[in-house]
């Protein structure tokens, strides 16, 4: 038997000034689809932006259903449009943005658990990394350059 250790190396900037302009852009395109999040139950709000290596930008946002498994998260919404609109386009960039309607989000919030198995696949299926800024409301961003780094043993095609 042995050990194994996994580390993430995140960074983490302060502020949203702090950030690359290019970044600083796509943050707020987040936060402009995070504004059209249908979030009824929750109350919170999610929103993602995307960039492609086409220069698109591709934009989501959570979609709640009052039967909740059959909501969607922002980062899947934008993923799965990227997907069917751009097949052949590589995600270079995602960045997250979320607010609660019940409180100040300054914690930078993550993607879910079912958020990183999906944009792992496209990591997988690109074979290059999806570098990723997540924030709450205001506050600190944070960066993984990978999604690898934020899910190191990730399930895809290879373990069917």
């Amino acid at each position: 038997m042995k050990d194994i250790k996994i580390e993430s190396i995140l960074t983490v900037f302060d502020n949203l000034d702090e950030l690359p302009k290019a970044i600083i852009t796509l943050m707020l395109e987040a936060v402009k689809a995070r504004d059209k999040a249908y979030a009824p139950y929750s109350k919170f709000h999610v929103g993602a932006a995307i960039l492609l290596d086409n220069q698109e930008i591709v934009t989501g946002s959570n979609q709640e259903n009052a039967s909740y498994p059959s909501g969607l998260c922002a980062e899947r919404t934008a993923a799965y449009y990227a997907g069917a609109k751009f097949p052949n386009a590589k995600m270079l960039k995602i960045a997250i943005t979320a607010a609660s309607q019940n409180q100040k989000t300054e914690s930078p919030i993550p993607p879910c658990g079912a958020c990183r198995q999906a944009l792992a696949e496209y990591e997988v299926k690109q074979k290059e990394p999806i570098d990723i800024y997540f924030m709450g409301e205001t506050g600190k961003v944070v960066r993984s350059k990978s999604l690898a780094n934020l899910l190191p043993l990730v399930f895809d095609k290879s373990s069917l």
